[in-house]
């Protein structure tokens, strides 16, 4: 008998180890059914390739955060401090956090919109998985599954997934954030490290999104004080250890920040002082709130009715912009969200179901009461922090209610769900007849046999009662479903997107970008109105559009009319500069079509040509334009200069070169100064100024108690000093050769 070497056994124990490792990730826990992990793997799988389905059809998507990520790709000073280009002039007005993946993909791979986006594809993925792993541990894999389907499903969950804005990193730590707590709360031992993760985990969405990051730890905090199975002061001992996690995570950034010499470093955009705390605490902090936002575009307002961002009070998340992102399964989740509490109720203080229905609901409600009354800039899009709770609520709800069936009670709750649901899909439907007419009846029938049905599953046999809680889900997921597709298929581009067909919200659809209508439409909402007041959806100011007029307000920057003036009568003309209405191919311009603004798509999108002075996005660079950038650009720190981050971030990803964003994201930061300016000219580190076609050389769009004033002066001493040579549908300045 021959004597097996130890290379021999080495060699023929490991495929049985490897082989034994995939059998567990294929099984998954012991304690869950054979179907659960393949399930779960097979829910990844599918909602993977969904998101990357398309991806490309939305290019850059916001321009303003990929020409920061390309800078990134090109600096470590800009990766770090996340500045809009590589010469550092000027930086995003929000933390770079969410940055950092994107550009450490574009340094990887180079630029292109796969490797920008694929990343954020990757964090919705994630975080379907963490929503999963937390809702399994206590209420089985039934409902992991079911909350992890409706999250993937979400209307604006599969636009901001696939969107390179901060709300798909946010998203994602606030889910792990949660995650953490809970794990925290199932047993005293070893409670300390999961709140440590979940203290990192507020620390880093703070650098991605500053104080909206906070909005659910008061919530959480006071569940795990109350409700954590260890002695009181050991839970204040162990949540001073999360906060302090929190602090060194979300603090040594900005320590950073404030101690570098400003000098050295880029101007914080956003800012008015050159500060990340004012930063914070202002534009990004409580402006959002009461809506005085120094340096805003359209927004102020405050009083508690929205100022010029819709209409505030508890039914905002289910008006006509927003409903249909967010809101097709909410009123099911507060349902089953008192439901969950009402059958816990009696439970011992430490129980750890009715701990996570307090734990996801109150980071519910606390999201919710907060984006329904802010007064200051708000967006659809940013109903994606709703989604993971409102997933976890809906999968934990019905499989306690599930559980419960026998009892009259929670069969009429499981019905109450079912039927409120399709009723609510059934008026979201409606808003959009014209896409897919024959599903809003579908869905209210269906619902309602679904909710008969589940109105007998603790009497009616098993199966019976598993068909009708199917064909609910399905029923309830229909209209998201459908919204989902449609929103997969179409690119998305500018600084306000929404998801689902045409009339489902503002915002940018397809090559156009996105925003509101100003000819006195709703958008592409059919029998709607535009809000009264605000932008998007009305006017700073209280004006509004009639028949393609400004009437009893002003454009943003307090301009009358928009750039390129106002033709007699008071119609809205196209403007001589670059900023033209696209025709849908690079370079070239067209004539809005009458009654519309200039620079606004037929379907309510903002133009290629960047319309509004390219506020929500970017212009089309011609082949000229671009060639005439990329000469002698590298002898120069910024190849050229142009008011607002939209215009100068799509000069810069069409040739790669830093290009200065005069003013920030809306041109009412007041850098650089007039002075600073100058003396770059005078040093030679800016070879050309690209007009905005409105106000003279560029001009600002400084929003109510803005400083618009650098950008307007820098314009006019360039349109004073410099002479203007049209570079196809662009004008330039050639800052190396005065008149």
């Amino acid at each position: 008998m021959t004597a097996t070497t130890p290379t021999a056994t080495a060699a023929h124990a490991a495929p049985t180890a490897r082989t034994g490792r995939l059998a567990r990730l294929w099984r998954g826990r012991p304690e869950d059914a054979p179907w659960a992990r393949p399930a779960f793997l097979g829910l990844l799988a599918v909602t993977t390739a969904l998101y990357l389905w398309n991806l490309s059809a939305s290019g850059y998507a916001n321009s303003f955060y990929s020409a920061a990520v390309q800078a990134g790709g090109e600096s470590w000073k800009a990766f770090f401090f996340g500045s809009l280009d590589a010469a550092n002039a000027i930086t995003v007005d929000k933390p770079p956090a969410a940055l950092w993946p994107m550009a450490l993909s574009v340094r990887l791979f180079g630029l292109g919109s796969w490797q920008i986006l694929v990343p954020e594809v990757l964090m919705g993925v994630g975080t379907v998985a963490v929503l999963y792993a937390a809702v399994r541990r206590r209420f089985r894999a039934g409902a992991g599954l079911i909350a992890g389907a409706v999250l993937a499903l979400t209307p604006v969950a599969a636009l901001m997934f696939r969107f390179n804005n901060p709300d798909a990193l946010l998203a994602l730590l606030m889910t792990v954030a949660v995650y953490g707590v809970l794990r925290a709360l199932e047993r005293a031992e070893g409670a300390a490290k999961w709140l440590v993760l979940a203290g990192v985990a507020f620390g880093f969405a703070f650098l991605t999104k500053t104080l909206q990051a906070f909005l659910i730890l008061p919530p959480l905090a006071l569940v795990y004080a109350v409700c954590a199975p260890a002695r009181p002061l050991r839970r204040f001992g162990q949540l001073g250890l999360a906060g302090l996690a929190l602090v060194v995570s979300g603090g040594w950034w900005v320590a950073l920040v404030e101690l570098w010499p400003a000098a050295s470093r880029p101007y914080v955009g956003g800012s008015q002082n050159n500060s990340f705390l004012e930063l914070t605490f202002g534009y990004n902090g409580l402006g959002r709130i009461n809506g005085n936002e120094v340096g805003s575009v359209g927004g102020g307002g405050g009083g508690g009715q929205g100022g010029g961002w819709g209409e505030t009070g508890p039914l905002r998340m289910f008006n006509d912009s927003i409903g249909g992102q967010i809101s097709w399964l909410l009123p099911a989740a507060l349902l089953l969200l008192l439901a969950g509490l009402v059958v816990t109720w009696r439970a011992p203080r430490t129980d750890t179901a009715r701990a996570a229905f307090l734990v996801w609901g109150g980071a519910l409600l606390m999201t919710l009461g907060v984006f329904s009354f802010m007064a200051g800039i708000f967006h659809e899009y940013y109903t994606v922090a709703l989604a993971p709770y409102l997933a976890a609520l809906i999968g934990m709800g019905a499989a306690v209610l599930w559980e419960e069936r026998t009892r009259f009670a929670a069969s009429v709750g499981l019905a109450a769900a079912a039927g409120v649901t399709a009723w609510w899909g059934w008026t979201l439907l409606g808003r959009t007849p014209d896409h897919l007419p024959w599903l809003r009846w579908t869905v209210l029938v269906a619902g309602a046999v679904a909710a008969l049905g589940l109105l007998a599953a603790g009497r009616a046999d098993r199966r019976l009662g598993l068909a009708a809680a199917g064909l609910g889900l399905a029923a309830g997921l229909a209209g998201p479903f459908a919204y989902t597709l449609e929103t997969l298929s179409t690119g998305h581009q500018g600084s306000i997107v929404t998801a689902g067909p045409a009339g489902a919200g503002f915002g940018g659809r397809g090559p156009g970008g996105g925003g509101p209508r100003m000819d006195g439409g709703d958008g592409g909402r059919n029998g709607g109105t535009q809000p009264p007041n605000g932008f998007p959806g009305g006017f700073p100011g209280g004006g509004q559009a009639q028949g393609g007029q400004f009437q009893g307000g002003q454009f943003p920057g307090g301009r009358m009319q928009p750039p390129g003036g106002q033709s007699p009568g008071g119609q809205n003309q196209p403007s001589t500069g670059q900023n033209q209405p696209s025709t849908g191919q690079t370079g070239q311009t067209g004539q809005a079509p009458a009654g519309q603004m200039p620079g606004f798509g037929e379907r309510g999108g903002m133009g290629g040509g960047g319309g509004m002075g390219g506020l929500l996005n970017g212009a089309s660079v011609g082949a000229e334009a671009k060639e005439k950038l990329l000469q002698d650009a590298d002898a120069y720190t910024w190849a050229a200069a142009a008011v607002g981050a939209q215009n100068a971030a799509s000069y810069q990803l069409a040739t790669e070169k830093p290009v200065m964003a005069i003013g920030g994201f809306n041109g009412s930061d007041p850098s650089p100064t007039l002075a600073q300016f100058k003396e770059y000219v005078a040093e030679g580190k800016i070879h050309y100024f690209i007009g905005s076609g409105g106000g003279g050389a560029g001009g600002g769009m400084g929003g109510p108690g803005g400083g618009a004033g650098s950008s307007s002066e820098i314009s006019t001493w360039v349109q004073e000093n410099f002479a203007a040579v049209t570079v196809g549908s662009a004008t330039f300045y050639d800052l190396t050769s005065e008149k």
